[in-house]
């Protein structure tokens, strides 16, 4: 019943992303700086192709794309639109066959923003450029099929009750296309998920539960408890439950259990997930041989 996800990247298969920086694009003319750009934005549609394709032959039933798979896209300088690039319409056929490929062989795509993606902020600039952020993964998301645009509530500014309700003032106005998408995620410093299940609730946004994040940063809930709560959340809006999970690193008695290991321990995932119909996104530095490695453990472990 679980569907296990890949994280952006691959360990062993030969698949790559490309980038550039913006002092390497403001050397070039404008003319110049878009025939690198679509360069580098059809290698990577190509590549999202190839990977879904791997990820399909691997038996792993979800994918996150990379953020910037389209680098730069929004940046105030050297930002452009897929028009403006001279192989727009073959980065948009690209996108097209990779939505239809997801789509026939069930392979649920999701994204998540970086960290500078902040609606909480009290800073009007920050929360402006995270909306136009999230407007160009959802531009993406939807080319592609993604139906998960998942970022962290943010800081706490001092007062989370306060930074909580301007996440919720600005979500109200954000476009449709990144509000149908957008899911927060409990984090391991700042929201738990029993702070972040009351606005998950009241603004039907689903609640993606980290459960190592959780086993960090605890609160009142248990493991199951918060399971469940956040199951609610993803069927108040008719979609399948998304979770994440991670193993720590040097163990969970050494001290720093927040660094994500190369591999998941079986005795990491929780009993209440197994049988359960959702998605889980497995965050472990071996990528798809961690994935892999889990599914075989799992399907191990049932037969044993």
């Amino acid at each position: 019943m679980l569907r296990f996800g890949l994280c952006c990247l691959f360990k062993n298969e030969d698949i790559a992303f490309r980038t550039t920086t913006v002092k390497n694009l403001s050397t070039l003319s404008r003319d110049r700086q878009l025939l690198k750009l679509s360069d580098i934005c059809l290698h990577n549609a190509r590549n999202l192709q190839v990977a879904l394709e791997t990820v399909q032959r691997l038996g792993i039933g979800a994918f996150r794309i990379m953020s910037p798979l389209f680098p730069r896209m929004t940046h105030p300088e050297a930002g452009y639109s897929l028009a403006d690039l001279p192989d727009g319409d073959s980065i948009q056929s690209t996108l097209e066959a990779c939505r239809i490929f997801a789509l026939n062989l069930q392979i649920r795509l999701s994204f998540h923003p970086d960290q500078f993606v902040v609606l909480s902020s009290p800073h009007p600039a920050v929360v402006a450029n995270s909306i136009q952020e999230l407007t160009y993964q959802a531009l993406l998301a939807e080319a592609v099929g993604a139906d998960i645009i998942n970022i962290h509530a943010g800081g706490v500014y001092g007062d989370k009750h306060s930074a909580l309700q301007r996440f919720g003032e600005v979500y109200d106005v954000l476009p449709a296309a990144v509000r149908s998408r957008l899911t927060l995620e409990n984090d391991d410093v700042s929201y738990t998920p029993e702070d972040l299940l009351p606005l998950c609730e009241q603004r039907a946004i689903p609640l993606v539960y980290d459960v190592h994040h959780h086993r960090c940063n605890p609160d009142r809930l248990t493991i199951e408890e918060a399971t469940e709560r956040a199951a609610v959340t993803w069927k108040a809006v008719g979609r399948e439950q998304q979770c994440h999970i991670s193993s720590p690193k040097s163990g969970w008695e050494s001290g720093t259990p927040k660094p994500h290991a190369d591999y998941i321990d079986i005795g990491d995932v929780p009993d209440c997930w197994r049988g359960r119909k959702m998605t889980v996104d497995v965050e472990a530095k071996a990528k798809e041989l961690a994935v892999v490695r889990l599914m075989a453990d799992m399907r191990g472990n049932q037969n044993s």
